[in-house]
């Protein structure tokens, strides 16, 4: 098997020389760098990745820690992954998509510690100690949604505003009439949970309708997004006939208030109004009325987390940034003005 030397003997350069080329450490002439390149394909020569991981010191990874993702990424996961992945093609580095629960990463204690250069992190809670771990170990962090507490001055962080968020969906509804508005929260802990519910509260005070504390349910976190959905929005419609409109986390959430509403014989919009923090669906087919969403622009949010990550890999320092990415309403078919006929459902079933 060719080595570095034979490279460098057959190219009639120094073996650092050949280094540089295959590291881009340093600039190499064009024309030295055609003579390496020619003398390694000629010698079936491949540099030794890990060795030089090790060298260096760095592996040219990045990781993208998301979690409990289960079964199918949503479009905003999708649209985030690509966002990362153009980032990392642009700077020469590759992608490492953990979805692995904490639990079982403790369960493995080989895996425990990727290697990678530095880590995106999503849906960040409070306590979280993915943040607290990496601030320790003096790794390159970058967190998209709002660190929660003392960390939010402590690690670079893209984000939407969810307080703003929660206030415009909520803000949306009102204007249409609706005040008996239920909202299914992402997981109680998560910072973008808290902060949404903030905003909605807040658009609640501010329009003179009465904060009810039934109307606002967080997600659990060992049920799917769409399974939540649909038996709590079906729960809750039965116990609360008036209730007009539902806000929900995600697009998938969403789903599962349709299928719901369609057994009851609850129209959308007619009889309920729906909205969702969401991007465009990759379950677009499935929504008749389509759903009107908030655009969260997934796809920045993840081009400009990599940016501030290869940034602190490359400068050796932790300087601390935040980038907020604009949301936009896109108003599609499933919201409609309410009326005094809505919200008439008695023992579960729309009163015919």
């Amino acid at each position: 098997m060719a080595t570095i030397d034979d490279v460098a003997r057959t190219a009639g350069v120094s073996k650092s020389t050949v280094s540089n080329v295959f590291s881009q450490k340093r600039p190499i002439s064009k024309e030295v760098t055609e003579r390496v390149l020619a003398a390694a394909r000629k010698l079936n020569y491949r540099p030794n990745y890990w060795a030089r991981s090790l060298a260096n010191r760095t592996t040219r990874i990045i990781g993208l820690n998301m979690p409990g993702e289960r079964v199918k990424f949503s479009l905003f996961h999708l649209s985030l992954m690509n966002g990362v992945l153009n980032e990392c093609s642009l700077h020469g580095y590759r992608l490492l998509v953990n979805s692995l629960p904490k639990s079982y990463l403790n369960e493995l204690p080989h895996v425990s510690s990727e290697p990678v250069d530095g880590d995106i992190l999503l849906d960040p809670v409070e306590k979280d100690t993915r943040i607290a771990e990496r601030i320790r170990k003096n790794l390159p962090v970058v967190v998209i949604g709002r660190p929660p507490g003392d960390f939010e001055s402590k690690v670079s962080y893209v984000d939407n505003d969810n307080v703003a968020n929660g206030e415009n969906a909520t803000q949306y509804l009102l204007r249409l009439g609706h005040n008996r508005i239920l909202f299914l929260n992402a997981s109680r802990y998560k910072t973008v949970s808290i902060d949404r519910g903030l905003g909605y509260r807040r658009s609640l005070e501010a329009a003179g309708v009465p904060f009810d504390p039934q109307l606002l349910i967080h997600k659990d976190p060992d049920m799917t997004s769409s399974s939540f959905g649909y038996s709590i929005s079906k729960e809750m419609l039965m116990k609360l006939p008036d209730i007009t409109a539902i806000i929900t986390d995600t697009d998938k959430m969403a789903l599962g208030v349709y299928r719901a509403a369609s057994e009851m014989g609850i129209a959308i919009p007619d009889d309920l109004s729906v909205i969702a923090f969401s991007d465009d669906s990759v379950f677009a087919p499935e929504f008749n009325p389509p759903l009107t969403g908030i655009k969260l622009f997934g796809e920045q949010l993840g081009r400009e987390a990599a940016k501030l990550l290869i940034d602190q890999c490359a400068a050796k320092q932790h300087s601390v940034k935040r980038i907020l990415i604009s949301t936009e309403m896109v108003e599609r078919g499933s919201c409609a003005a309410a009326s005094q006929n809505k919200g008439k459902i008695q023992g579960g079933m729309k009163n015919e």
